[in-house]
């Protein structure tokens, strides 16, 4: 049985100088992501592409997305196997290619998560269980790069 979710986020731009796009270094990249009921998240183009670096850009939003997506599928996974997980923290890099045509797409993502557990001897059983979380990612399952994964846990 397929369950059908959806979402909807509003994005605004707010670099209009008075002169719109009137020149493709004469208008500002920076936006608002907001959706109702929810903070806003300030963005812009990446500062190669003339955004502002204070905000966030879509790069960094869409390995943001890869790396909360599978946190949240791995705490799930880990309270299925009875590992009870005390801390996690995940530093998860991507690569990004572009042409001269300015076309660019992701080629990989690499997560690489820390994950504090109670027991030390499910050290081995949280390590696996990263694999079986990536299947459940749905952000994952979406993309059409490799999504790898760099996995260091320690028990507290």
């Amino acid at each position: 049985m397929v369950h059908e979710h959806n979402y909807a986020v509003r994005v605004e731009w707010q670099g209009n100088r008075g002169t719109g796009t009137s020149g493709y270094r004469e208008y500002g990249r920076q936006h608002e992501v907001s959706a109702a009921g929810k903070h806003p998240i300030e963005g812009s183009a990446d500062r190669t592409f003339h955004g502002d670096r204070e905000r966030w850009n879509p790069e960094e939003m869409l390995l943001a997305a890869l790396s909360q997506c599978h946190m949240l599928s791995y705490l799930h996974v880990a309270v299925r196997h009875g590992v009870v997980v005390l801390g996690y923290e995940d530093d998860a890099v991507g690569t990004m290619e572009s042409d001269s045509s300015g076309a660019g797409r992701f080629t990989s993502a690499t997560l690489r998560p820390r994950v504090l557990v109670a027991d030390a001897g499910q050290i081995e059983l949280a390590g696996s269980l990263h694999a079986e979380a990536s299947q459940l990612c749905f952000i994952a399952n979406s993309v059409n790069f490799p999504v790898g994964h760099e996995p260091v846990t320690s028990a507290g």
